[in-house]
């Protein structure tokens, strides 16, 4: 098994992108083909409920799309209205004599192009890599053959992110970590792998539950790392954890249910523990970063989520009570948010 503290010699971020942003191109082509967004922009700026109301979107997609032609530089934010850019307005509009949306629209059909224009829609997530034959993701890793695709492909992806967060964060006197559907428990290894005094448990479904036991097992941290079977989403958290994680998890979920986690999180907490989110994050201000913004196409395609900004975030933890937050670096476009559960009222 592959030493848990070790970091490559090399850096793999764009092997992870050209993963990470398969879809990104066919959501453009969504926008300059079917939806001819470009060009009722640069007729009239309006804002974001007007762009849902004026093509039809979801909410959920709509952001992602907003969140994606920002970061291409194609549309921007002037107070609460979105513009098209230059190279929009010379490139992406019928009206322009550089119009190039002929050039794209032999690749209307595509199945991709085709199942996020449902996705825009509906707000409903697609089949699996759009596959006729296959459900969507969260209904897919209920069956132990996919459950077990997914989940190894997570895990050797977590190899390099876990290890690449890990060595940035102050765990050093944490005691117990809760990786809530932590998949292989490649995550809560690999911290315990950092951490001597740090013991963990990964929390998952079955038959993911199953998959992760074995894969402790081979990387011999049975006496450290241990699961427990349980629905994060139908039941009470476990007790006992003085830090939480959610690694990956948060992106893959609308902001209702995101607050349904975090507040379950905050209710099984100690005082004074952490919540750690780990994911690829975009900035303040959404307008990127691409990588990010690339990845929550895949995301919005296949889950009900879509990548979170740092704000965001912020803003929904503390609501939910938590402070204290502290961001830290990752692989990949990946980072860190930490924050705390107030040790006692007030602080």
């Amino acid at each position: 098994m592959h030493p848990l503290t070790e970091s490559p010699l090399t850096d793999p971020t764009n092997l992870y992108r050209y993963r990470d942003a398969l879809y990104a191109e066919d959501l453009l082509i969504v926008g300059l083909v079917h939806l001819d967004f470009f060009s009722a922009l640069a007729a009239e700026p309006v804002n974001v409920a007007d762009i849902c109301q004026r093509h039809q979107l979801a909410s959920r997609p709509a952001d992602v799309l907003l969140t994606l032609f920002c970061a291409m530089g194609l549309i921007e934010l002037k107070g609460d209205r979105f513009e098209v850019t230059l190279v929009a307005r010379e490139h992406l509009v019928a009206a322009s004599r550089w119009f190039l949306g002929p050039y794209y629209a032999s690749l209307k059909d595509r199945p991709v192009v085709t199942d996020l224009l449902r996705v825009l829609r509906s707000g409903r997530p697609a089949n699996w890599g759009s596959q006729a034959d296959q459900l969507d993701w969260h209904q897919a890793m209920e069956r132990p053959e996919f459950a077990q695709q997914f989940t190894e492909a997570m895990d050797c992806r977590g190899v390099f992110l876990a290890q690449a967060l890990a060595k940035h964060l102050p765990l050093e006197s944490a005691r117990s970590l809760l990786d809530i559907a932590g998949g292989s428990g490649i995550y809560a290894c690999s911290f315990c792998a950092h951490f001597p005094g740090l013991r963990a448990t990964v929390l998952e479904k079955p038959p993911v539950d199953r998959i992760a036991a074995g894969a402790i097992e081979r990387r011999g941290l049975v006496n450290r790392v241990s699961v427990v079977a349980g629905d994060m989403l139908t039941e009470p958290l476990p007790g006992g954890h003085d830090v939480h994680l959610y690694s990956n998890v948060l992106h893959d979920w609308d902001v209702p249910v995101v607050r349904k986690l975090l507040a379950r999180s905050f209710a099984a907490l100690p005082a004074g523990g952490s919540l750690l989110i780990h994911d690829a994050f975009l900035n303040r201000d959404k307008s990127g970063p691409l990588h990010v913004a690339e990845y929550s196409v895949m995301l919005m395609h296949a889950t009900q989520g879509r990548c979170y900004g740092v704000g965001e975030l912020e803003g929904l933890l503390e609501e939910t009570g938590f402070v204290g937050f502290q961001e830290y670096p990752g692989g990949a476009a990946r980072g860190g948010l930490l924050a705390r559960k107030p040790s006692s009222l007030g602080s």
